[in-house]
């Protein structure tokens, strides 16, 4: 028994107590009563590794489309991934449906129970135990970063909490802890403390419920526990991509299921190794990757966005289309269906400054329906005028 049987009871009382006064209103958590399963789920998957202000409108916007667990299965992962796009970690979104799949072929539900939970794709001992707390009362421990933090302050536990040693007492820690009676309500109270109140790197003890239990503040060591990670350098990688049109569309490609951005559709690109020339790397990839063979041109527009551990810069190049194969992987896209399709922020911002590109350089354009010697007309969309033209 690693916590006296007094002190179960002292963390318990005092952490409900904070919890019963008040608590962020977030559009998923419901009374212990009355929790939706999926919905719980969907939101627990969403906030790993992302902030609440951010997941909020994507989670408003997934069950506006998707409203049950059915409704999911029963989508497309394309249009899933569409719904995804700009939260990342998009390996989330394609084991969710994958999940929502198996668990309606399986139980016809979402099962209650951790050990079924945990037999369905994506599903970990975090949000397997956050869903069965919350959305079934099962005493399950749930340790994610906030509550790493909160426990090893709590208890002064003083390794990193990725190590293996420390992360085993973390959870066995959080397993005594966690009660028989609104085992979902303590669940989220620790995950609300340590993300409100016993952040890092400063704690805010003055406003902490468990100040008075708290070893680490005792011990005056509540700013060093847990010790800061120590985050590797980001890794830099340059990105040619290709700008390809035909009578007003553009030609787009999907990435593979897994890695970076996997399962998004993107302008057709290859990485750039260190002394290459951007446009022959381009020229060369598409044609041995995707059997495309263009003429790389004049850069349109280029982008940065930096990732937890890669600095990306994406340079879009103009590029005549001299031949092609059929290929699955490859799609030719319209004004109206951008939109629709799963695309990394990262393109987005790439599709954005061409579109800012082009309507600087043709604000002096002619506005009028005239032919072009291809029979295509320069009085095109928006979007067509401002990347195709």
């Amino acid at each position: 028994m690693l916590v006296p049987a007094a002190r179960r009871a002292a963390v318990r009382g005092k952490l409900l107590a904070w919890w019963d006064a008040g608590h962020r209103a977030l559009p998923w958590r419901f009374p212990q009563d009355g929790a939706d399963p999926y919905r719980v789920w969907l939101a627990e998957v969403m906030l790993q590794q992302t902030q609440v202000a951010v997941v909020v409108p994507y989670y408003r916007r997934f069950v506006a489309r998707f409203p049950t667990l059915r409704a999911l299965a029963r989508g497309r992962e394309e249009e899933v991934l569409a719904l995804w796009s700009g939260l990342g970690y998009y390996a989330r979104g394609r084991r969710l449906h994958a999940a929502a799949r198996e668990a309606l072929r399986r139980h016809g539900t979402l099962p209650a129970s951790r050990e079924a939970l945990l037999a369905l794709p994506g599903f970990g001992a975090y949000t397997a135990g956050a869903v069965a707390s919350i959305a079934f009362a099962i005493p399950a421990p749930c340790v994610d970063g906030n509550v790493a933090r909160v426990l090893s302050r709590l208890f002064l536990v003083e390794g990193a909490p990725a190590a293996k040693a420390t992360r085993e007492r973390l959870w066995a820690l959080d397993a005594e802890l966690v009660p028989r009676r609104r085992p979902g309500d303590f669940n989220q109270a620790l995950i609300e403390l340590g993300a409100t109140v016993c952040g890092k790197p400063e704690p805010r003890c003055a406003r902490c419920p468990l100040a008075s239990l708290c070893a680490a503040r005792r011990a005056g060591r509540e700013r060093a526990v847990p010790p800061a990670a120590v985050r590797r350098a980001p890794t830099r990688i340059e990105v040619a991509c290709a700008v390809i049109d035909r009578g007003g569309s553009l030609l787009l490609a999907r990435r593979p299921p897994d890695g970076l951005f996997g399962g998004t559709w993107e302008l057709p690109s290859t990485p750039v190794e260190v002394g290459e020339e951007p446009r022959a790397a381009l020229e060369r990839a598409l044609d041995e990757r995707l059997g495309l063979r263009v003429a790389a041109e004049d850069a349109v527009a280029s982008v940065d966005r930096v990732l937890t551990h890669r600095m990306l810069r994406l340079t879009a190049f103009r590029c005549r289309l001299r031949a092609s194969r059929r290929d699955a992987r490859l799609r030719w896209i319209r004004d109206g269906e951008l939109d629709a399709l799963p695309l990394s922020t990262a393109m987005r911002r790439l599709l954005d400054a061409c579109r800012s590109r082009f309507r600087t350089a043709g604000s002096a354009r002619p506005s009028g329906g005239a032919r072009s010697p291809g029979g295509v007309s320069t009085a095109r969309s928006l979007r067509d005028q401002l990347l195709f033209d």
